[in-house]
This record gives structure tokens, sequence and C-alpha cells, in this order.
């Protein structure tokens, strides 16, 4: 029996910001600027009193409602986030008591962005090869607008909050295949919060020490970083898989931005029909992009079980991933 994807839900705060309210704070903006730059036009943002665990709880207890998914049965609960409620304790122990998970399932949190959803699969596979776990809640959630500068336009025209969460089992249909995994850490200080742990402390005038207490991002670094390493990661996975580009049904990338997306589709020459972009209304979610990419793509009818489709994360760390589902 295979191992894979059992089922997929996703939450997104209620509060939103539209390029209408963007274009207020930056006058040379336009609406139309801003999205023809991202292709956004809405992005869900958790309130001052909304965390990572709140939305990870709502997108858990979504699929959880939706798949007739009984809390008893889950032994393991793994949590994609870079913005937990604590660094101490794990938000994933939080998790496990708020959504009445046994006391004798494991959890803890991983601290990955833009390729978590990858990496997520590969560790959920793992546990359940190794025989720890059968059932996982593989959640991804993030709150980036937390760590966001209003009048960075660079970053708050990107990012948006959310949560998604899969269950991660025994299949006799889905299919989790083999990975290309990579990392490259001197790329770190391209997108990074300066001030964000104990190397250094977030302190009250961040001008005095020049560090940052908000998210930086180098957008033309990480655009060549992605140029780069996105082709050859999804030549690796195909050999990894004795698969053809051919026999890939359906292509979902980290949505990043719709520009950095089309470019990767035209120089990986994937057919329009085969690749999704769809994150007018979210925004980048980070972690969660690709979980909420699937979500929305079978919604759309543009992907249906059986189908072979093949994922590709990218970003912050700097860290990418693919893998090979049959869906």
């Amino acid at each position: 029996m295979n191992i894979g994807i059992k089922a997929i839900e996703y939450f997104l705060p209620q509060k939103i910001l539209s390029n209408a309210d963007l274009a207020k704070t930056f006058p040379g903006w336009t609406e139309e600027k801003i999205y023809n730059k991202t292709g956004i036009v809405n992005r869900h943002i958790a309130n001052d009193d909304e965390y990572v665990s709140d939305l990870a709880y709502c997108a858990a207890k979504k699929l959880f409602e939706n798949h007739s998914i009984e809390p008893k049965d889950i032994d393991f609960v793994i949590l994609f986030t870079q913005s937990p409620d604590y660094n101490v304790p794990t938000t994933a122990c939080i998790l496990q008591d708020r959504l009445e998970i046994p006391k004798s399932a494991g959890a803890f949190d991983i601290n990955l962005g833009c390729s978590a959803f990858i990496y997520g699969l590969a560790v959920a596979k793992s546990l359940i090869n190794t025989n720890i776990a059968k059932n996982i809640l593989l959640i991804t959630a993030e709150t980036y607008s937390k760590y966001i500068n209003p009048r960075e336009k660079s970053v708050v025209t990107i990012f948006g909050d959310g949560a998604a969460a899969a269950l991660i089992s025994y299949s006799e249909a889905s299919q989790i295949k083999e990975f290309d995994l990579g990392t490259d850490g001197s790329g770190a200080e391209h997108l990074i919060v300066s001030s964000s742990g104990v190397r250094s402390r977030r302190t009250e005038n961040n001008n005095q020490d020049g560090l940052s207490n908000s998210l930086y991002m180098n957008g033309p670094e990480i655009f060549n970083f992605t140029i780069d390493v996105v082709p050859k990661s999804i030549e690796n996975v195909l050999i990894k898989n004795n698969l053809t580009f051919n026999d890939i049904d359906f292509f979902v990338f980290h949505q990043a931005n719709s520009y950095m997306l089309d470019h990767l589709r035209k120089k990986c020459y994937i057919p329009e029909d085969k690749f999704f972009i769809n994150m007018s209304d979210t925004g980048n979610t980070v972690s969660s992009t690709i979980p909420i990419a699937l979500c929305q793509a079978e919604n759309e009818g543009r992907i249906k079980r059986g189908d072979t489709i093949l994922l590709v994360g990218f970003g912050v760390g700097l860290s990418w991933g693919s893998t090979i589902i049959v869906w």
C-alpha cells in the first residue's frame, strides 16, 4: 500500500488587506500597478489577537469535519511555521491539546518557510515508513504579517496569512513519490527577520544598532536563486522517479508571485493548461501556498484523483524541494 495525501483543507483569516488599501498608503502605486507586479488583489491578515495556533486549529478542524476524521485516530502532529505562538513551548504541543488529539501522539514544530510542504511530506512519509506513525496531521501555518513593516511595499504587497492541514496516511490510490531537496544557507540574509531570535534581540529602537525588527527581502536575489534551482530540481525529481516530463499531468509550484511563476513556467516549457497560478485572493502564504493551490486546483476542476502532479517549493533559507504525487 502507498503512503499518500488522504485529504487537505485550508483556512484564511477574515481580515483583508486589498490593493485599494495599499494604494492609499503608497500614492505612487495604483491598484492596477500592484496587481500587475504581484498577481495579487487581496491578502488575508491575522488580527492582532489571532496567532498561528488559531489559524492552524481552524484548518485542522475543517479537515476533521469535512473528511470525517476523528482526532483520536491521529498519532502524530507536525507543524511547519516561522511565526510560532512562542519560541518555547512548541506550538504543535498546544495544538495537540486544543484539537483533543491523544496524549500518545508525537508532536513537533519545524521552522521552514516556502519549501515547507515538500519537506513536510518527506518527514511524514519517513515517519510512516519507519512505523513510528500511521495517521499524521501535517499543518502549515504562517502569520508573516506580524513581521512586516506596513511601509515596506516590497513585502506588504506580497505576503498574506493562512494555514493548511493535510492527513498523510496509507492509501490505496494517492501516493507520495521520491524527493529532490536542497539548501543554500549562504543566501540566508536575502530573506530574514534579523531580530527574530536570540542572536540579535528585538529592540525598542532598531535604528540604534542597525538591526531590523521587520521582514527583509532582497527580491532580485530571491528571483535569481529561484530561476537557477527550480529547473534543476524538476529535472532531478523526474530522474529519481524514473518519469519523463510528459508523464506529469499538472505542476503546482510555491505561489511566490505571478511574475516569477510565469517566468518559471516559460523557462521550464510548461504548457499553461498544466500550470497553476492563483494567488489573487490569498497572496503569498509562505508554507501554505502549495496545499492551498492543490485545494483550489481540485475545486476548479484542474486536477482530479489519479493525476500525477509535480510539486516544487523554494524560498527562505535558502531552501528548495520537489516531489511527485499521485492525487
